[in-house]
């Protein structure tokens, strides 16, 4: 299968290019804004010259693939915050280069990367096949603009419902090519672990679910190895974990030192979200079973990162 990979630059494409990268039976094309961080990123992993590289304009119509896979957007919620309101204009921009591929070539699958933020601001429950799509559509507020992008491509997906494109939402997704400086809360863990020193988080209760990159790769490999769809699926783990449970995972296995208190600080780029995970299961439907939980990948990935650390 040849596949076009949007947005190789990203944190999980590169993971999943690794995935690929076991697999003799896969070719990739690789397409980033930044060709030569790709290059650099390829040679350190020891795999340079097994892939093409190019920028968006070297994604030509008339080059025949197999599958489109689409990563382009922010990668974490700093620069969520920082890209504001073109969020719109990058989402749909590639989107639609997509889109136009397909009108040539109707059987190329597409998966586009989507977000459980597509759900919109609610999460004081987990979403399932039930939930609804909830934006405060007389009070938008800029942590909103991500989500409406989300919800804006997958709805264009939908109405194309003869073409075989299927949009995976994303909740929490953790490896050890995460750049810890980020602010989500288990970066916020490692640098402490890092640098001994106290963390100090707030007593939210809060749960997630952490896909670790082998079930993402189990996921993308048995949708385009299903029959084609026009589908939406959310991404899980074999079981989620909550704030507590992660602190003490952390404290026993790496030595976590960590302090609860109202004042701590945090970047919430796209909202509030308690309960940020899915029970809808229908990924299942096309094969999909995950091999981990949230648990046992965030220890394996955490393991190492902090060895290399302190290397």
């Amino acid at each position: 299968m040849y596949i076009a990979i949007l947005g190789a630059t990203s944190q999980i494409a590169k993971d999943l290019v690794l995935s690929f990268s076991n697999q003799s039976k896969h070719r990739l094309a690789l397409f980033a804004r930044r060709p030569e961080t790709v290059e650099k990123w390829l040679e350190s992993e020891n795999l340079m010259g097994r892939y093409t590289i190019a920028d968006f304009g070297g994604f030509k119509i008339d080059e025949k693939f197999d599958a489109i896979i689409n990563f382009v957007g922010s990668g974490n919620p700093a620069q969520t915050a920082a890209m504001g309101s073109s969020i719109f204009d990058v989402t749909l921009q590639y989107d639609e280069m997509a889109l136009s591929y397909l009108q040539q070539h109707p059987d190329c699958r597409y998966l586009f990367l989507s977000s459980g933020a597509a759900y919109g601001y609610v999460f004081d429950k987990p979403a399932d096949v039930n939930t609804k799509a909830a934006i405060a559509i007389n009070d938008l507020k800029p942590q909103d603009w991500y989500a409406v992008a989300k919800l804006y491509a997958e709805c264009r997906h939908r109405s194309l419902m003869h073409s075989p494109i299927v949009d995976i939402r994303v909740f929490n997704y953790f490896s050890c090519s995460q750049d810890i400086a980020a602010r989500y809360l288990i970066t916020d863990i490692l640098r402490a672990i890092r640098d001994n020193e106290v963390l100090r988080t707030s007593p939210e209760y809060i749960v997630r679910d952490f896909l670790h990159p082998s079930d993402f790769h189990g996921l993308v490999t048995s949708l385009l190895s299903s029959p084609a769809a026009n589908a939406v699926v959310d991404a899980y783990s074999r079981e989620p974990i909550d704030k507590s449970e992660l602190l003490s995972a952390m404290q026993e296995k790496f030595g976590l030192q960590y302090e609860i208190t109202e004042a701590a600080a945090v970047v919430n780029a796209t909202g509030r979200k308690p309960h940020y995970y899915s029970l809808n299961k229908r990924a299942a439907d096309f094969g999909y079973q995950p091999r981990m939980t949230s648990l046992e990948g965030v220890l394996l990935e955490s393991g190492k990162i902090l060895h290399h650390q302190t290397k």
